[in-house]
C-alpha cells in the first residue's frame, strides 16, 4: 500500500441506499475519515425511515440525491451523473473502504488506460474474515495481459469495485431491466465487449458488516432472475439453453426458485428483444467462468 496522505481528488464515492438509516450513517461516518477525503455522493432510493433527513443533517458535506422512487442499482447511474472524478467507487450502506484503498485504486488505473476496473478483497465484519468469494476472485481462471495488476475478472461486485467513469458511462451503466441482484454481471459483459478489461487486486480492502434488514430470500429471487435474464440476453442459444437446464436442475425445489422462474419467463418479452448474443471469444470466457463457479460456496441460490 502507498504511503501517500492527505486528500485524493481522483476517485468520488457513489452510494445506494434504502431503509437503512443507522447503517448507512455510520458507513458515511467512516468514509468521511478517509485519508483520501473523496466526494460521497448517496442515492436515497425512497426510503421511509428518516434516511434522507438524517444524511442531510448530518452530512451536509454529502451530495444527496432522492429521486423519488426506489431505482436499485439505476440509482448509481444517477449518481454517476454527477461525477466529475476520472474514477468512482461503489458502496452499499453496510459496505466501507478501507483508508488508502481508494488512492491505490487510483495509483493502479492511471498508467493502464485499458483496465476499466479494480475490485477489492472484501473483509466481512464483525470478525474480519475474507468473504466467501474472495478465493473465486484471486484464483480467477481467465487470462488477460501483462499489464494488469492481478488477475483478470470477467464480472466484479460493485460495492467493492472502484471503475473508471469513462469505461461506466461508455458501457451505459446498470442496465434499469435488471434493478437489482447480480446486476454487475451483464455490464461487466459490456465493458469486455468493448475491449475493456477488469482485475483483482487484493492490495484493496474493503469491509462489508451484512445488514440486518438484509432479505435474503428476496435477494435470492432477484439474483437468480436476473441471472436467466443475462444469460438469455447475452449467451448464445446452446450455450443460454444449457445454462438454463443447469439451474433448473440445480437450484432448491422451493417457492423462491419458482418465483424467480415465473419473474424470468414473464421478462422474456423484453429480454429477447433486447437480445445480442456475445462473440465466440467472449463467450468462451463466460463459459470459463461458469464451470469455474459451479463449486463455489459463493454462488450457490440459498436464502
Amino acid at each position: 500500500m502507498t504511503t501517500r496522505t492527505g486528500p485524493d481528488d481522483r476517485t468520488t464515492v457513489v452510494v445506494i441506499t434504502h431503509n437503512r438509516r443507522e447503517e448507512l450513517l455510520r458507513t458515511l461516518g467512516l468514509l468521511r475519515r478517509l485519508p483520501e477525503r473523496p466526494p460521497v455522493i448517496v442515492t436515497d432510493n425512497a426510503s421511509t425511515d428518516g434516511t434522507a433527513e438524517a444524511v442531510a443533517r448530518d452530512f451536509p458535506e454529502m451530495t444527496l440525491l432522492r429521486p423519488g422512487r426506489n431505482l436499485g442499482a439505476i440509482g448509481r447511474n444517477l449518481a454517476v451523473q454527477r461525477v466529475r472524478t476520472p474514477y468512482v467507487a461503489f458502496c452499499d450502506d453496510d459496505t466501507w473502504w478501507a483508508p488508502g484503498s481508494l488512492r491505490r485504486a487510483a495509483d493502479l488505473l492511471d498508467p493502464r488506460p485499458r483496465l476499466a476496473a479494480v475490485t477489492a478483497r472484501i473483509l466481512v465484519e464483525p470478525d474480519g474474515t475474507e468473504d466467501p468469494v474472495v478465493p473465486e476472485l484471486r484464483d480467477s481462471p481467465l487470462t488477460g495481459p501483462d499489464w494488469l495488476p492481478g488477475p483478470a475478472l470477467g464480472s466484479f461486485l460493485a460495492a467493492a469495485t472502484v471503475l473508471r467513469t469513462e469505461a461506466f458511462r461508455a458501457a451505459g451503466g446498470f442496465h434499469p431491466g435488471l434493478w437489482l441482484g447480480g446486476e454487475e454481471e451483464l455490464l461487466a459483459c459490456d465493458l469486455q465487449r468493448q475491449g475493456w478489461w477488469l482485475a483483482y487486486a487484493g492490495e484493496l480492502t474493503v469491509h462489508h458488516h451484512a445488514s440486518r434488514l438484509r432479505d435474503s430470500t428476496a435477494r435470492r429471487v432477484l439474483g437468480l432472475r436476473n441471472t436467466l435474464w443475462f444469460t438469455w440476453l447475452r449467451r448464445p442459444l446452446l450455450p443460454a439453453l444449457r445454462r438454463t437446464g443447469h439451474l433448473i436442475r440445480t437450484v432448491p425445489r422451493d417457492a423462491a426458485s419458482a418465483r424467480a422462474f415465473a419473474h424470468a419467463t414473464a421478462g422474456l418479452p423484453w429480454v429477447l428483444r433486447q437480445r445480442d448474443p456475445v462473440p465466440p471469444d467472449l463467450e468462451r470466457r463466460i463459459a470459463t467462468l461458469e464451470r469455474a463457479r459451479r463449486n463455489s460456496p459463493a454462488r450457490r441460490y440459498v436464502g
